[in-house]
C-alpha cells in the first residue's frame, strides 16, 4: 500500500514543480544569473514555506479554507507586496559590473526570500489545505500514509526543481549584461501581474478559487 501511496504522490510532485506563478520565474531567473547553489538555496526556502503551509494545513480544517476565502485583505496584502517587490526590480539599475555569483553570505538571504516570496501567497496554503481534504479520506486519513503521500510530493518536487535549476543554470554562459537587464525586467512585469491579479482577487472575494476542481482536474 505504501508503494501505491508513493507512485500516487509522484506525478503530482512532478506536475506542482511546473506550476506557473511567481516562485517559477524567480527561480529560473536566480539559477540563470547567480548559478546552482543560488537557487537551490531560494527553492530550500521556497520548500520550507510549502512544509509551512503542510502543517498549518494538515491539523487545520476545510473550514480554514472556506474562512481564507472570505479574507480578502489577506489577498490584497500579499498582493501589494508582489507588486512593490516587481516594480522595485523593474525600475532598480544594474550596475555596470555586476557580478554573476551570489557570495556565501547570500545563500542564507535566499533562502529566506524564497520561503517569504512563498508564504505571502496565502492561496499556496490553501492549494495544500484542499488537496488534504481530498486526498486524506483516499489515504484512510491514516498520518503513517499522509505522510508518506505528501513527504514524496516534497521529494519530487525538489528534485524537479534541482532539474530545472541546472538546465537554467546552462543559460548563465549565453548571459550579457544587457541580457540580464531584460530578465530582470521581464521578471518584474511577471510579479506585477501577480501582483494585480491577488489584488483584484482580493476586491472581488466572491470569486472564490475552486481548490478541488483543480485539484481533481491535475489528478485525471
Amino acid at each position: 500500500m505504501m508503494i501505491d501511496d508513493i507512485q500516487a504522490a509522484v506525478p503530482l510532485g512532478f506536475l506542482l514543480s511546473f506550476m506557473i506563478g511567481p516562485v517559477f520565474f524567480v527561480l529560473l531567473e536566480t539559477s540563470a544569473t547567480k548559478g546552482f547553489r543560488a537557487g537551490l538555496s531560494l527553492d530550500i526556502g521556497v520548500i520550507i514555506a510549502d512544509i509551512v503551509f503542510l502543517l498549518i494545513a494538515y491539523f487545520s480544517s476545510f473550514q480554514l479554507l472556506e474562512n481564507l476565502s472570505n479574507q480578502p485583505g489577506l489577498f490584497v496584502f500579499g498582493g501589494m507586496i508582489l507588486l512593490v517587490y516587481g516594480i522595485v526590480i523593474f525600475v532598480k539599475k544594474e550596475a555596470k559590473k555586476a557580478s554573476l555569483k551570489a557570495s556565501k553570505g547570500n545563500y542564507l538571504s535566499l533562502m529566506v526570500k524564497g520561503f517569504l516570496l512563498n508564504f505571502i501567497n496565502i492561496g499556496v496554503l490553501a492549494f495544500w489545505l484542499g488537496l488534504i481534504v481530498i486526498v486524506g479520506p483516499s489515504l484512510d486519513n491514516d498520518p503513517n500514509r499522509i505522510l508518506v503521500f505528501f513527504g514524496t510530493v516534497i521529494v519530487v518536487y525538489l528534485m524537479t526543481d534541482m532539474a530545472k535549476i541546472l538546465l537554467a543554470k546552462q543559460l548563465k554562459r549565453y548571459l550579457t549584461q544587457e541580457r540580464i537587464v531584460l530578465i530582470k525586467k521581464g521578471l518584474g512585469v511577471v510579479l506585477i501581474a501577480c501582483g494585480v491579479v491577488l489584488i483584484i482577487k482580493g476586491f472581488l472575494p466572491k470569486e472564490r478559487f475552486n481548490i478541488q476542481e483543480g485539484i481533481e482536474r491535475i489528478s485525471e
